[in-house]
């Protein structure tokens, strides 16, 4: 079972005791907590970069996974490198490039123009998105009528350099370890000095090292996107962004609101929202999810959730809490508590993989956690050869940019008390030691923080929200619709985005927005 590559949107994996790495009881020595200061206007980034043209060719070095490259093998697929400044104070400095990837419209006569697409993440792969909707929705309006345009932001998957922290093999080992289930003083040693050398790892590993990795935030990306924007010769941006995409396209709609034709953000992240209340809400809503799926699963015969609606979170943590004491072998590997939540929650993501979430509970139900491992390892992007894309390494530096540091053990221990009230099947069981999280000890400083969007001159926007949506809940949607004075569109399901997803209204009504700047009525809702 695979999941689409555009939902892939990231629980806080520290608070939720998912990626053990990403944790640490102790803060570290780190500049201070404030924004830094915004890049200089574009009017003052040089013609090198805002006048580029892209050279356009083979597509075989861009490809990251295996169906990617088998859709490189067909020549409707063009690649190209955008050039832009590592930091934009410093324009005339080293320069690092954006990988992108165009699939020309497919009816030439009717072409609107290019559509840029962003998947989410923060971390995952824009090429890999428009692959999979060139492939996914060939008949769909954005492949018809727009040169549907990805592109791997700054640090990710084909652009250069990469955010690297972590080795295939050092991953695998921290997913099996199950650190942050070890709340003895050894145990938050560990933990502490895990997450020392992740951070030196990340500085050590990826190229210009702190340079790079101050200048990987969203912020810095809205400029990329502008670059892109005019290097694909388009007076106006035509955006599509999914998840954490729709973070992008909100900042982007801050800097430059009189350079937006039509933006459809779906599955929206909330700026005005800070971290920690991002996650309280975001695990009521994977909890949401669950409850969803327990109602689907119960009244089936063998359902591993039990007999009864009421009692399945228990008898889901009675089915995974083992784990942290004893875990599962699977082919030389470990299924840990970790990865059994991390396996639950990417199921999550659409009721499509539900069938699949039975399976791989009721294997683990009789020692066999193997399917529920193959989902965890399908939410990390990790491949049959061990080997990771760097979707969590980017994650996490992006995290730490974007938010200002939470460093005050009474916030963090009311947000784990709450997160542990709204979604018990994400409770591990253990006493809350109110451990800190990595941004805590990250080496730059947070470039962003959250705020009221204010984008004057923006046109109208379309922004899709879905009722049960576990990752970004369904207020997130309307708060974003109402601080940018756009357009509301209701979902009524439980999936994580819902644009090209199969439901006919949802598609209906974007691609009319997207191709002609028709939104759809007040108060729409699509089921």
């Amino acid at each position: 079972m695979t999941f689409p590559r555009r939902t892939a949107v990231f629980l806080s994996v520290c608070l939720l005791s998912a990626f053990t790495a990403a944790c640490s009881p102790e803060p570290a020595a780190v500049p201070p907590s404030r924004p830094l200061p915004l890049p200089p206007p574009a009017a003052v980034v040089p013609a090198k970069f805002t006048a580029q043209t892209l050279a356009w060719g083979d597509c075989t070095s861009y490809s990251a996974t295996d169906s990617t490259k088998r859709a490189f093998q067909d020549t409707k697929f063009d690649c190209a490198r955008l050039s832009v400044p590592l930091d934009y104070a410093k324009p005339d400095g080293d320069t690092i490039t954006v990988a992108v990837v165009r699939h020309r419209a497919t009816q030439p006569g009717h072409r609107v123009g290019s559509l840029v697409l962003d998947p989410g993440g923060p971390g995952a792969s824009g090429i890999d998105a428009a692959v999979s909707n060139v492939e996914d929705n060939p008949s769909s309006a954005p492949v018809q009528r727009f040169d549907l345009v990805g592109f791997d932001p700054r640090g990710v998957g084909a652009s250069t350099p990469r955010i690297t922290c972590l080795t295939g093999a050092e991953r695998d080992a921290d997913r099996a370890g199950d650190a942050a289930s070890d709340v003895s003083p050894a145990g938050l040693g560990r933990q502490q000095a895990d997450a020392k050398a992740y951070t030196e790892k990340c500085v050590q590993r990826t190229p210009h090292g702190l340079d790079m990795l101050a200048n990987v935030g969203t912020r810095d990306v809205a400029r990329d996107l502008d670059i892109l924007r005019g290097a694909l010769g388009e007076q106006k941006l035509t955006y599509l962004g999914y998840s954490y995409g729709t973070e992008i396209g909100s900042r982007y709609a801050e800097e430059f609101p009189g350079k937006v034709r039509a933006m459809v953000l779906d599955g929206a992240i909330d700026p005005q929202q800070g971290e920690v209340d991002s996650l309280v809400s975001q695990s009521a809503g994977f909890q949401h999810a669950f409850d969803q799926f327990a109602q689907w699963c119960v009244p089936r015969s063998g359902c591993p959730l039990g007999r009864t609606i009421g009692g399945a979170t228990q008898t889901f943590q009675r089915l995974v809490q083992p784990l942290i004491a004893r875990k599962l072998t699977v082919d030389g590997r470990k299924l840990s508590f970790s990865d059994a939540i991390t396996g639950t929650t990417a199921a999550l993501y659409s009721q499509r993989a539900w069938n699949t979430l039975t399976a791989a509970l009721t294997a683990v139900k009789h020692g066999d956690g193997g399917l529920l491992l193959d989902l965890a390892d399908s939410y990390y992007e990790r491949d049959d050869s061990g080997a990771y894309s760097n979707l969590i390494d980017v994650y996490s530096a992006v995290r730490c940019v974007d938010n200002e540091r939470v460093s005050d053990r009474a916030t963090i221990e009311t947000a784990h008390q709450q997160m542990h009230q709204l979604a018990p099947m994400l409770d591990g069981g253990t006493p809350d030691m109110s451990e800190l999280d990595i941004c805590a000890m990250w080496p730059v400083p947070p470039t962003s923080e959250a705020h009221l969007p204010k984008a004057d001159g923006l046109p109208p926007t379309l922004v899709i929200s879905t009722t049960n949506d576990p990752a970004t809940p369904y207020q997130a949607g309307v708060n974003l619709a109402k601080d940018l004075h756009g357009r509301l569109l209701t979902f009524e399901g439980t999936q994580h985005t819902a644009y090209l997803e199969g439901n006919a209204c949802v598609d209906q009504a974007a691609s009319d927005y997207l191709t002609a700047g028709t939104l759809p009525p007040d108060g729409t809702r699509c089921k």
